[in-house]
């Protein structure tokens, strides 16, 4: 399968989600300390990022409530600017149209999550996407952003 190159490259597309939006729900977040979630949301919250907790078990991470679902963290705490994905990528297409669904502004993707079906359509309900990047090594590698 050819990759779609737009889907993965676009670094001002990675530093305008880095820079520009606040709140990030992290679906897949729980209190697991050894999970890549709990150590990526620690470093968007000290780069001034709300974080948004979402998992079935719906635990307060990081001093964050947690919500079982985009719909109720949403419904609690309003809008959610980037769905940050840490699900198999055999999940994520769910994730994607959920994240459409609250409006979201941008879908990010972790390490080894792709989905560019999914990626598509995100993009084209006018979503930004970035697809198998890391927020905590994008900003490793541009601490000005």
């Amino acid at each position: 399968m050819t990759r779609d190159p737009d889907l993965y490259r676009d670094g001002e597309r990675v530093r305008a989600v880095l820079r520009d939006l606040d709140v990030w729900a992290v679906v897949g977040l729980s209190d697991n300390a050894i999970r890549p979630a709990y150590g990526v949301a620690r470093v968007l919250q000290s780069h001034g990022k709300r974080i948004v907790p979402i998992h079935p078990t719906a635990r307060t991470v990081h001093i964050e409530r947690g919500y079982a679902t985009l719909a109720d963290a949403v419904f609690e705490i309003g809008p959610v600017d980037v769905v940050d994905c840490f699900v198999n990528s055999s999940r994520v297409g769910a994730v994607v149209d959920e994240a459409i669904a609250i409006g979201a502004k941008a879908v990010w993707m972790q390490l080894d999550v792709v989905d560019e079906d999914a990626a598509r359509r995100a993009r084209a309900a006018g979503l930004q996407v970035v697809v198998d990047r890391c927020p905590a090594i994008e900003w490793r590698h541009d601490p000005t952003l």
